[in-house]
């Protein structure tokens, strides 16, 4: 299948010879034109020339799936779970909005029963997660960040600069030198973009 091609509102795409108008376009002097930024569509409807269309999206919804590595934004914690909003599957990302929850117990892999969310966690850190079990209208994703990979990737002091990373479990703002308490992703190489 060749890749499809891409336009933009103004593209001249054919002549009125060579297809029939469909959804997405307009005809201008013998011409037909992209209305919208898109991909073009030429379809055979039965028609003795084909169909000329611009389409916003080709491919479904991505949704999260078991076993999928998403990044999330904390929006609140309490002593049980934190609740996060899925932003990514993989690098892709979404175009809805997903819900995801992060159980005390599903927090890291060892000492389980030590696990506090309010040291691990904090709203408006963007953490690495794994998809453990799928959500419904009425419930959220479940989360684990029970791996070495998986947990807060970035976050911000009370100050406003973005942490660094000193250990697993802390992060230091480099203006104040305040240490919090997180549960740090050791982020592979190949997901640093410089």
């Amino acid at each position: 299948m060749s890749p499809m091609k891409l336009c933009v509102p103004g593209d001249k795409l054919c002549s009125v010879e060579d297809c029939i108008p469909g959804t997405g376009v307009y005809l201008r002097h013998g011409y037909i034109y992209s209305s919208l930024a898109g991909y073009v569509l030429r379809k055979n409807e039965g028609e003795e020339l084909p169909v000329i269309s611009v389409v916003r999206e080709t491919e479904t919804q991505l949704l999260p799936d078991v076993g999928a590595i998403v990044t999330c934004k904390v929006t609140s914690i309490n002593p049980r779970f934190a609740k996060v909003h899925i932003l990514y599957v993989g690098s892709t990302p979404l175009k809805d909005r997903f819900r995801g929850t992060i159980r005390k117990e599903d927090v890291r892999a060892t000492e389980k029963d030590k696990v506090e969310t309010y040291k691990s966690f904090r709203p408006g850190d963007i953490v690495l997660a794994k998809v453990i079990s799928l959500g419904d209208v009425q419930s959220n994703y479940l989360l684990t960040t029970a791996e070495n990979e998986l947990g807060v990737v970035v976050a911000h002091s009370e100050a406003g600069a973005q942490m660094v990373p000193i250990s697993w479990c802390e992060m230091q703002c480099p203006r104040t030198h305040a240490k919090e308490f997180r549960k740090v992703a050791r982020v592979q190489p190949e997901y640093l973009q410089a």
